[in-house]
C-alpha cells in the first residue's frame, strides 16, 4: 500500500469513527438545513462521480427547483473535479470531513464504512421513506447486499441491471465495405480484423483503421477475453466457476490463452498499439472519428458515438458481434445483474436520511418516470416533431441528477423509444438481442468487497494489469504468466478464495 493510500486509510477511520464532519450541514451534528433557495425544502448533499460534461447544477437550477417542489428536497450535487480519479477523491472527502447525506459508493469504500461503522442500517428506513425503492428491487438483490455485511444488515441499495450492459460492438458498414460477413469463429475474426488493418474500410486512403483497440491496463477491451470465457468487467477480471469451482479469472488457463491471443493482435498491428497509453476521452475519439472497427462497450449509451460517427461516415452502422467461437473454450459476454454498491447514507447523515430516501424514491417512482428521462425543456430536451428528443451533453449546460439504476428488459426498450431517434432505435434494439444471446451472469455477481480485506493489491488487479501489459506489448514472454500466478497466489490470492467461495456457499443456501 502506498504512503497516500495510509494515511487516506487512516484519516478515513478517524472520519468514520470519530464522527468529524459530515451530515447536512458539514459540522458533525448531521442536522437537516432548510434552503433559502426553494422555501420549505430541506438541503441533501448528493456525491456522484463520472457525470460528464456539463456544469453543476445550483439551489437555483430549474431540475433542482422541480424535484424540491415535489419532494420537500433540495438537492446539491457533489461531484469529482475534471482530471481526479473518484476512488481517491472520494476517500479523500470522506476523510477530510465533508460526508455527504447519501453517497455512491467506488472502489470498496463502502466496505470500509460498513466494517468502521460508518453507513447507516437502511432495513427500516428503506420501507417507510423509500417504498418504491423497496419494493422494486427483488428480494435476491437485498439477500445479496445482506451478505456483504456481517450483522446481516443492509447498508447500501444496489444497482439492478436484468438485461446485459456491455457488449461486442462492430461497425457493420466496415464489415460490408471489405466484402466479409460477421465472423462465427476466431479464425474468421482475425481475418475481418486483417482486413480492416489493410483495405480502407474508413475510405480516407489512409492506413489509419485501428481494427480494434482499448484502453490502458487493458481496459474496456473485454471482447478480446471473452472468446476465451474469461469473466472481465471492464478491464477487471471477475470470480466464476473454473473447473467446478469458484475461481479468479485472471489466473485461469483461459486467462493465459485470451492474452496469448491479444499479443498476438498486438504484434500484427490488429490491436490499437497505443492501447495501454489511451486515456478514456483519446479512445473515445478514436471511435467517435471513424477510426476503430471493433470495440466494446455499453449498447444503451451509443448514441452520441454513433452521431459522431454519422458525421464522417453517414452510413455507418453499428451492431453487436456474436461472440466468435474458439476451440475448447465457451465464450460469453460477463452479465452482472444485482448486488453492486449504488447508494449509502453515511452514519453521520443519518438525522437527514429520511429526506435522502425521499429524494431517491422519487427517482423511482413511476409517477415521476418521464421526468426523470427528459429533465426540463429547453435544457434538457426540446421538442421536435412533436416528440422530445434529448439534447447531447455540453460543458455549459446544467446536469440533471440521476439516481435510479433499476433496468429491466421492458425499460430498456422503453428507453430506446423514448431517448433515440426513430432510424436508430431498431439498431438498438438488436444490439440487445445479440448481446442477450450471449450474456450469462457470473457466479461471482454481487460479491463484496469485504473479500478482499487485508489484500488490497488483490483487490486492486495491478498486479494483473502489470503482467498483461507487459505480456502484450512483448516485453514478457507468455510463460511469464505462470510467475504472475505464482506470484499472485504468495500475495493472498489463496486466502482471497477462501473467502469467496465462503460467501458463495452463504448466497447460494
Amino acid at each position: 500500500m502506498t504512503t497516500w493510500r495510509k494515511w487516506g486509510v487512516l484519516l478515513l477511520s478517524m472520519a468514520v469513527l470519530g464522527g468529524c464532519g459530515g451530515g447536512a450541514d458539514g459540522n458533525g451534528s448531521g442536522e437537516p438545513q432548510t434552503s433559502a433557495e426553494n422555501p420549505g425544502a430541506v438541503k441533501v448533499k448528493v456525491f456522484k462521480s463520472h457525470m460528464g460534461l456539463g456544469t453543476i447544477p445550483g439551489p437555483g437550477d430549474a431540475h433542482v427547483k422541480y424535484v424540491a417542489e415535489k419532494t420537500g428536497v433540495e438537492y446539491e450535487l457533489m461531484t469529482t473535479p475534471p482530471g481526479s480519479e473518484p476512488a481517491e477523491y472520494l476517500n479523500v472527502m470522506i476523510a477530510s470531513g465533508e460526508l455527504p447525506d447519501i453517497l455512491r459508493p467506488i472502489g470498496g469504500v463502502e466496505q470500509t464504512l460498513i466494517q468502521q461503522g460508518g453507513a447507516l442500517p437502511l432495513d427500516d428506513l428503506l420501507p417507510k421513506y423509500a417504498p418504491h425503492v423497496w419494493n422494486s428491487i427483488p428480494e435476491e438483490a437485498w439477500n445479496i447486499v445482506r451478505s456483504a455485511s456481517e450483522d446481516g444488515k443492509i447498508y447500501y441499495v444496489p444497482k439492478v441491471f436484468l438485461v446485459p450492459e456491455r457488449a461486442p460492438l462492430i461497425r457493420k458498414d466496415w464489415i460490408d465495405k471489405v466484402g466479409m460477413k460477421m465472423p462465427e469463429t476466431v479464425e474468421d475474426y482475425v481475418e475481418l480484423l486483417k482486413a480492416f488493418r489493410d483495405k480502407d474500410p474508413n475510405g480516407n486512403g489512409k492506413q489509419d483503421e485501428l481494427p480494434t483497440s482499448g484502453r490502458e491496463f487493458g481496459r474496456w477491451m473485454d471482447h478480446l477475453f471473452a472468446i476465451y470465457g474469461v469473466a472481465m468487467w471492464e478491464g477487471y477480471p471477475e470470480w466464476d466457476i473454473y473447473d467446478g469451482k469458484i475461481q479468479y479469472a485472471g489466473v485461469t488457463e483461459n486467462m493465459r490463452e485470451a492474452i496469448k491471443f491479444i499479443q498476438m493482435l498486438y504484434k500484427e498491428k490488429l490491436l490499437d498499439n497505443e492501447t495501454f497509453l489511451n486515456k478514456g476521452e483519446v479512445w473515445q475519439a478514436k471511435i467517435n472519428n471513424n477510426l476503430v472497427g471493433s470495440w466494446y462497450h455499453l449498447p444503451a449509451n451509443v448514441r452520441d458515438r454513433y452521431n459522431a460517427i454519422l458525421t464522417q461516415a453517414p452510413d455507418a452502422y453499428i451492431e453487436v458481434m456474436p461472440i466468435p467461437k474458439a476451440e475448447g473454450f465457451d465464450g460469453f459476454v460477463t452479465q452482472k445483474s444485482m448486488g453492486e454498491p449504488e447508494w449509502m447514507i453515511p452514519a453521520v447523515a443519518e438525522q437527514n436520511a429520511p429526506n435522502a430516501l425521499k429524494l431517491l424514491d422519487f427517482f423511482y417512482d413511476p409517477a415521476n418516470e418521464e421526468f426523470v428521462r427528459y429533465g426540463i425543456e429547453g435544457q434538457h430536451y426540446v421538442v421536435k416533431d412533436g416528440e422530445k428528443v434529448i439534447l447531447p451533453p455540453a460543458d455549459d449546460r446544467p446536469l440533471a441528477l440521476g439516481m435510479k439504476n433499476f433496468t429491466t428488459a421492458e425499460d430498456m426498450d422503453k428507453r430506446i423509444d423514448e431517448t433515440y431517434p426513430k432510424e436508430q432505435r431498431q439498431m438498438v434494439k438488436d444490439m440487445f438481442i445479440v448481446s442477450t444471446a450471449d450474456a450469462r451472469r457470473i457466479a461471482g455477481d454481487g460479491l463484496p468487497a469485504a473479500v478482499y480485506d487485508g489484500f488490497p493489491d488483490i483487490q486492486s488487479h495491478k498486479l494483473f494489469q502489470e503482467y498483461l501489459t507487459k505480456i502484450v506489448i512483448g516485453e514478457l514472454p507468455i510463460e511469464a504468466f505462470d510467475e504472475y500466478v505464482a506470484k499472485w497466489k504468495a500475495s493472498g490470492g489463496d486466502q482471497v478464495t477462501e473467502r469467496v467461495q465462503a460467501w458463495y456457499d452463504k448466497v447460494k443456501k
